[in-house]
């Protein structure tokens, strides 16, 4: 499995943030210092304009150079349009070991999926998981599904990718949450699945099931995962029940539908995120 990541994602904060650079620093510590799985550790290259603008209006790239918060989630930061076009590179080359037969994941920082088309905010500055799926339609893929399973509705990706051909959208988040959408279907091909807060385990598991069961409906020839790790009943930025072995079983099903994916990390705020990636890790290897 390739690990893509950079320590260089890991050099902005600010105090107090959740989104803080121990979520990869740590992680990484433990992929690297674990013997369960044979991972190969990657940076990412580059990414053009070009990419980028298939998801994003120009003025996104211009807004990432002016040294103003974006909203009171999201500040700016020093050479922050660096790291989050490192983000989004990586997204990219997820995308395209996915499609060379590889299993894949992206440990990077901004995460991307509340980006809109016009707008930096949630966190997230460029839609990471949006600018690959593009790419991928754009250099060949003809059906990719976009399966995010955040605790937070990715209004970004679906509002960049609704009624986009050859791409459909598939999100489980907690409602009401963070930002507020994904109650409904939206379009022809963004589908949202809701789940209360503090359901109960086996309700959230059921509606994960009924997903991705959607989404094999789907065929998808190619699955871009926004995988998010905020529904763990330990996060503190949401009131999620999945446990840890549930990102196992997650990591597992995506596996046994035999279609390439790629997953970039988005959410997960609990000290035990890097546990938690490590068993989806493990699930993806059939371990």
């Amino acid at each position: 499995m390739r690990i893509i990541t950079d320590e260089r994602c890991a050099g902005y904060s600010q105090a107090g943030h959740p989104e803080h650079p121990a979520r990869i620093t740590e992680t990484v510590a433990l992929l690297k210092s674990q013997t369960e799985l044979a991972l190969n550790f990657a940076e990412p290259g580059q990414i053009t304009d070009a990419q980028i603008l298939r998801a994003h209006a120009p003025e996104v790239l211009a807004r990432l150079q002016i040294p103003q918060d974006f909203d009171a989630d999201t500040p700016f930061f020093k050479d922050i349009a660096v790291f989050a076009r490192a983000s989004a590179a990586a997204a990219v080359d997820a995308m395209n070991v996915a499609r060379a037969g590889e299993s894949v994941f992206s440990l990077m920082r901004p995460p991307g999926h509340h980006a809109t088309r016009e707008r930096s905010m949630g966190f997230c500055y460029l839609n990471n998981i949006a600018i690959a799926a593009l790419d991928a339609v754009a250099t060949g893929s003809k059906r990719v599904a976009i399966f995010d399973f955040d605790v937070h509705h990715g209004n970004g990706t679906e509002a960049i990718l609704l009624n986009q051909p050859g791409v459909a959208f598939f999100s489980i988040h907690q409602h009401p949450a963070y930002p507020g959408t994904g109650t409904t279907q939206a379009g022809r091909n963004c589908f949202n699945y809701p789940v209360p807060a503090c359901s109960p385990r086996n309700i959230y598991r059921a509606t994960l099931s009924r997903a991705l069961a959607d989404l094999k409906e789907f065929a998808p020839d190619l699955v871009a995962v926004s995988a998010g790790f905020d529904g763990y009943m330990g996060d503190p930025l949401a009131e999620g029940t999945l446990l840890a072995e549930d990102y196992h079983w997650l990591g597992a099903s995506l596996r046994t539908m035999n279609v390439p994916f790629f997953s970039l990390l988005e959410g997960g705020y609990s000290r035990d995120l890097p546990d938690l990636i490590f068993n989806y890790l493990k699930g993806v290897e059939g371990k």
